[in-house]
């Protein structure tokens, strides 16, 4: 194509980017529309990510509907855990998070005395490492998918043949059955006392100071607020005396991990070392283009998975229910509930955190590169590409309409559950 014609299709798309639409091409429809020199019918509202034919472009508008998905799923979760709450104690569901916890406060303070103590563990999030080596190939054209390396900012399962690397830096762990059961770090699950210690979850044995509850045959099975003597159920995680018949998590040392545990490295991307599968903390991307990186980062961000934590609770009973055994059982019942209902919300919570900050990032970073190329292209590229570029702009209106609903939608719900939430101290 000449400099002329050139010039004359940069004039002409630059003015469908500012607003004149495929009629430029007016008397000529039928020859446009075979030639791909159309807008499709269908944009980003209808679920449609193929909106300019451009990688880089398409692959944006594809992360913002993965997005929009994801976000629309942990806002119903949070939802739903509220309202099973809310069910639990005599309201009815779409309760406000507020009188939620004011109905919860007045059935505790019904049945204990001093109030409940809640300890649980931070929800384990997770992004897959693949789905973010695979959203950067598929937006950047000028990275090689074989040679992709996403790195870990925090902890992930390793391969024995890189154990030795991790080492190296003091980052190695060990995940699973301690030797001998013996737990020199943080066990979760049963710790089998063999003499009377201390327990930092549930007593079930017998307590020589005040147990808070107590089983159907006399026997502590909660908060010991003295030396525990039996087994100390570590819920929430914690050190153990005994045996620890739960998981352990350890560092070896110079050691390296047995084929039977689970090898872990902690702050993996500063040890260089190659993560396999997820990483539970921050995922760095590869390097790719500057219109690529929101998109990139909020593959990853929709990817996450957040596992409830284990939830402990511990209380006293109050002067009312200490001789009421049906009603303590009701009480317990509802307790033992409410522990996976806390835990669920804690991690819907969690993942509704971090696709707020992605929205964030989707809608100035993402939405300006996407812009900038555009124009760009409008003015520099062939036709094709041009018209595309044209109609990806087109649509920014829309694709801001979608993440500020979405954004909306995570802040609701993340206000709703946050006095709930904030029962447990984590």
């Amino acid at each position: 194509m000449n400099t002329t014609k050139r010039k004359f299709f940069g004039l002409m798309t630059a003015g469908l980017a500012l607003g004149f639409g495929t009629t430029a091409l007016t008397g000529c429809d039928d020859i446009a529309e075979k030639c791909g020199l159309t807008c499709p019918s269908s944009g980003i509202l209808e679920g449609n990510a193929s909106i300019s034919g451009i990688a880089s472009m398409d692959s944006f508008f594809g992360a913002v509907l993965d997005f929009q998905a994801s976000a629309n799923t942990v806002t119903a979760n949070i939802r739903a855990e509220l309202d099973a709450i809310a069910i639990g104690v005599g309201l009815e569901p779409g309760a406000a998070g507020a009188d939620i916890k004011a109905a919860i406060d007045t059935k505790i303070s019904a049945a204990v005395s001093g109030g409940l103590k809640i300890q649980a563990k931070p929800a384990e999030c997770k992004a897959s490492l693949e789905v973010t080596a695979s959203a950067a190939a598929e937006c950047d054209v000028e990275v090689d998918p074989g040679s992709v390396e996403v790195q870990c900012e925090g902890s992930c399962a390793i391969d024995a043949s890189v154990q030795a690397d991790c080492a190296a830096s003091g980052n190695l762990r060990c995940e699973g059955t301690a030797p001998n059961l013996a737990c020199e770090g943080t066990c979760t699950g049963d710790c089998n006392l063999e003499v009377a210690a201390s327990c930092e979850g549930t007593c079930r044995g017998t307590c020589d100071g005040e147990c808070s509850v107590k089983d159907a045959s006399g026997n502590c099975a909660g908060e010991c607020s003295g030396m525990c003597e039996g087994s100390c159920e570590l819920k929430a995680g914690g050190s153990c005396g005994g045996s620890c018949e739960g998981s352990c998590e350890w560092d070896p040392g110079m050691a390296m991990c047995d084929a039977s545990v689970q090898a872990k490295c902690e702050a993996a991307a500063e040890a260089n070392v190659e993560c396999s599968g997820s990483c539970s903390g921050d995922v760095k991307p590869p390097e790719v283009s500057a219109e690529c990186e929101a998109t990139v980062e909020a593959k990853a961000d929709a990817s996450v998975e957040c596992t409830p934590p284990s939830v402990e609770i511990a209380w006293q009973w109050s002067a009312e229910l200490k001789g009421d055994v049906k009603a303590q059982g009701e009480f317990k019942a509802w307790i033992n509930t409410f522990k996976g209902q806390l835990g669920a919300l804690v991690a819907a919570t969690a993942k509704a955190n971090i696709l707020v900050d992605g929205v964030g990032n989707l809608s100035t970073a993402g939405m300006a590169a996407i812009e900038g190329a555009a124009t760009e292209l409008s003015a520099e590229a062939d036709l094709k590409t041009s018209i595309g570029g044209a109609c990806a702009l087109k649509q920014l209106s829309n694709v801001g309409s979608i993440l500020g609903d979405v954004g909306g939608d995570l802040s609701a719900s993340l206000s709703a559950s946050a006095e709930i939430t904030a029962m447990a101290s984590i």
